[in-house]
């Protein structure tokens, strides 16, 4: 089970992950925008966090995902080794969605110090308590991540594994929203903005929250 950094980056105990999510990784055509030989894209996805994914061009490094059809996600987790790769590590990352690679928007933009293991990263975080869980999935066909900046200012980036999640299968608010009611916090208690969307009757697959504009969802 993957090790969780802090938000300093350094690791902390493993973590159980209770709610069962798909991988989605594998329907999806892989590409990056630049790697030296031997340390192309395939090191992304075989599973082995000995290998890495190394680029071999100007900044900002990309990783692109595009899948064949309409995929809700939920959350990326990337792994990296400060303690390995030194310069190389990701220090700073933006997560773009959207239907093709002419109209992504971006939904994440996070900031590591350091990271060491596996960076799991909803995408539409809902706060909870002190910790910060996963709301709605974004509906797409494609994704990109973004390196955008490396620790010490690096040039070249690894990676060394990257998993793409479906919705939570056990979370009530993505599988039934109308029950969004009994999680409304008491009052005095603050609402974050996915919890809002989901009390005004939003699904958190479309941009719309009427049965009239729902009808027209699938419409690409």
């Amino acid at each position: 089970m993957p090790r969780t950094p802090n938000s300093h980056g350094e690791s902390e105990e493993e973590v159980s992950e209770p709610l069962e999510r798909p991988e989605l990784g594998h329907l999806a055509k892989w590409s990056v925008s630049s790697h030296k030989y031997g340390y192309g894209v395939e090191n992304l996805k075989d599973g082995n966090e000995g290998t890495f994914w190394q680029s071999e061009g100007p900044q900002p490094h990309i990783i692109d995902l595009s899948f064949p059809k309409r995929v809700f996600i939920s959350a990326v987790s990337l792994h990296t080794s400060h303690a390995r790769d030194d310069s190389y590590t990701p220090s700073r990352i933006s997560i773009r969605a959207g239907t093709g690679l002419h109209d992504l928007q971006e939904v994440r933009l996070q900031e590591f110090n350091k990271p060491d293991g596996w960076l799991h990263i909803p995408l539409r975080p809902m706060d909870s308590a002190d910790e910060e869980v996963e709301g709605p999935p974004i509906p797409c066909h494609h994704i990109r991540i973004l390196i955008i900046a490396n620790h010490l200012n690096g040039k070249d980036t690894h990676v060394r594994g990257l998993r793409v999640f479906g919705a939570a299968q056990s979370n009530p608010n993505v599988a039934s929203p109308e029950r969004s009611e009994e999680a409304t916090p008491s009052k005095g208690q603050g609402l974050s903005d996915g919890k809002r969307l989901l009390e005004l009757g939003h699904d958190g697959r479309s941009g719309f929250t009427s049965q009239a504009f729902k009808m027209h969802e699938w419409i690409r």
